[in-house]
């Protein structure tokens, strides 16, 4: 992966955030990185090709709702929450709440202690 860009929050906008959150599988991945830990990649499961999944992260970091770091080989990634509820008082609680009311990203996942092998 190369040097992964991160928009600092000013330069965030409404419209980058909403299309990054048009898709069920962007929805779920914030779902599962709500809980506000940093996850491996390869600790996510969602219902696609490791390739579309690739691709659906770098659209959510794209946006700013997502930091990767690079460590080695491995891919880490966090969610933004601070940066948005600086940028966007309120979305982010609006749009996890509404979310989890409507099972929207319900099929994304991430490994757990009880899964690894």
């Amino acid at each position: 992966m190369d040097k992964a860009r991160h928009p600092e929050p000013a330069d965030m906008t409404l419209i980058g955030v909403m299309s990054a959150l048009s898709d069920p599988i962007r929805v779920g991945l914030v779902r599962v990185l709500s809980d506000g830990q940093e996850r491996g990649w390869g600790e996510l499961r969602a219902p696609v090709a490791k390739s579309t999944l690739s691709h659906h992260l770098r659209i959510l970091r794209n946006a700013g709702i997502t930091r990767t770091r690079q460590e080695g080989t491995r891919c880490f990634v966090e969610l933004r929450r601070s940066d948005l509820e600086v940028r966007f008082p309120g979305l982010l609680n609006a749009v996890l709440g509404s979310a989890n009311g409507d099972d929207v990203g319900g099929q994304v996942s991430a490994i757990t202690v009880a899964d690894a092998p």
